[in-house]
């Protein structure tokens, strides 16, 4: 069998995929989704040997009757059901250590995920310098924003009409 610090390993990669993608798991049982992902990303299927039908049909062997998950006894033993499949040319106990060197120290990997990047377009739209009309007003020349004042009218309680090119010469034109 294997080392125990290749155990361990081995322990923390089933935590790490019993985990993914699931908030609430507690790296205790891992799913059939999980299961095919770690089968997958530690190379355990190559497509000619292990399918990820087999894959499949080993997690239902190993899991309980009514069960929906498999604990870290059944991946072992799931493990040992692949291993054989997987290296033929050794013999049971050399093809268990050649998957669990396989499938220790991995983690999952995340395939497809965006990454935000502030490019081309992206600069053109956020740049407050090329703002016009009442988008302009929202920003102070030196691009910040506002805040509640540049989104709101405020009032204008002078008692005269917006735009008014005389506003504020009554009192100099009427003497008391």
């Amino acid at each position: 069998m294997a080392g125990s610090a290749e155990m361990a390993s081995l322990e923390e990669s089933f935590r790490k995929f019993a985990i993914y993608g699931d908030t609430k798991a507690t790296g205790q049982e891992m799913n059939g989704k999980n299961w095919a992902k770690l089968c997958k990303d530690c190379k355990v299927t190559d497509g000619k040997s292990i399918t990820s039908t087999d894959v499949d049909i080993v997690f239902s062997k190993v899991k309980g009757k009514t069960a929906r998950v498999i604990n870290y006894e059944e991946f072992k033993k799931a493990l040992e059901e692949l291993a054989p499949k997987r290296f033929k040319d050794k013999s049971k106990e050399e093809a268990y250590e050649a998957i669990c060197q396989l499938v220790a120290g991995k983690e999952p990997i995340n395939v497809g995920v965006t990454k935000a990047k502030a490019v081309g377009a992206v600069e053109r739209l956020t740049d407050t310098s090329k703002y016009t009309g009442s988008h302009k007003e929202r920003f102070d020349e030196s691009g910040k924003g506002k805040g509640k004042s540049g989104r709101e009218n405020i009032v204008d309680t002078s008692g005269y009409v917006s735009a008014y090119k005389n506003a504020g010469t009554y009192d100099a034109k009427v003497k008391k």
